[in-house]
């Protein structure tokens, strides 16, 4: 695939592992660039999507990195003590590292149309603005004003539960996780694993091939599915397999912010 960053600003990383601004401008482009039919077609037959080399392996890095840096974060949180299984992540405070603030405003106009055709599907009234900042104040408006776009990092062993960011009563729909480490290079096991429930039916399990780099936007919670006697509601819900070596971090993007 013909990289997205040519005409990109390179990152460059300190001691403290801060990284360089993505300007709003050059975030549209970069999504721009994908194929949004064929992602939002994706997302449509199995709830999820593949973005290929969203970011460079040098952006990849810089975001692992600021993982020590605590005046970034608002939380930790220990997956073991809640029984969320093993590993760890941290909540980024506002306001957001740019690279990570200009991704989310940039990626939310491209999934909103999809969100809003689901709901249509699924009969639920909610409808999205066409704008990121519109629907943070909506979030904001309702007393969800955390923040809760993430960084996790996993060593040997971890892994994380089956589960759904479900963070107040705005949802946003569609999420996006950003693999920042290597396969076979950084870590072994480790598989993004996807899970969908269809009412009276044993789950579905998908792998997603995710690289250094790679994004996949998926469902939250639940999406619509055409069946033989019209359109019903299936839930998923996303983990991370077994660690078997090395060390793994993840960004995660969510959309609406927390109680």
């Amino acid at each position: 695939m013909k990289s997205l960053f040519a005409e990109v600003e390179e990152v460059v990383g300190d001691s403290l592992g801060t990284i360089g601004a993505l300007p709003a401008e050059n975030a549209v482009a970069r999504v721009d660039a994908f194929d949004w039919k064929q992602i939002g077609r994706h997302l449509d037959e199995q709830g999820s999507a593949l973005l290929q080399g969203v970011l460079s392996p040098e952006e990849c890095r810089a975001l692992a990195a600021l993982y020590p840096e605590e005046s970034l974060f608002r939380s930790r949180v220990v997956m073991g003590r809640h029984g969320f299984g093993r590993g760890e992540y941290k909540y980024f405070s506002y306001p957001l590292p740019e690279l990570i603030q200009g991704l989310r405003t940039a990626l939310y106009p491209r999934l909103a149309p999809v969100a809003n055709r689901w709901n249509t599907a699924m009969g639920i009234e909610v409808r999205y603005p066409e704008s990121h900042d519109a629907f943070v104040r909506r979030c904001h408006d309702a007393g969800q004003k955390r923040p809760t776009p993430l960084l996790l990092q996993y060593g040997e062993g971890d892994f994380n539960c089956l589960h759904q960011d479900l963070y107040g009563e705005h949802v946003f729909p569609i999420q996006v996780a950003i693999l920042l480490s290597e396969p076979q290079r950084d870590f072994t096991g480790g598989e993004f694993v996807l899970t969908e429930q269809r009412p009276r039916m044993q789950s579905r399990p998908e792998v997603v091939p995710l690289r250094q780099g790679d994004a996949v936007a998926f469902a939250v919670h639940h999406r619509p599915v055409q069946g033989t006697r019209g359109t019903y509601r299936v839930s998923l819900r996303h983990g991370v397999s077994r660690l078997r070596s090395g060390q793994r971090h993840t960004v995660g993007i969510i959309f609406h912010d927390a109680n």
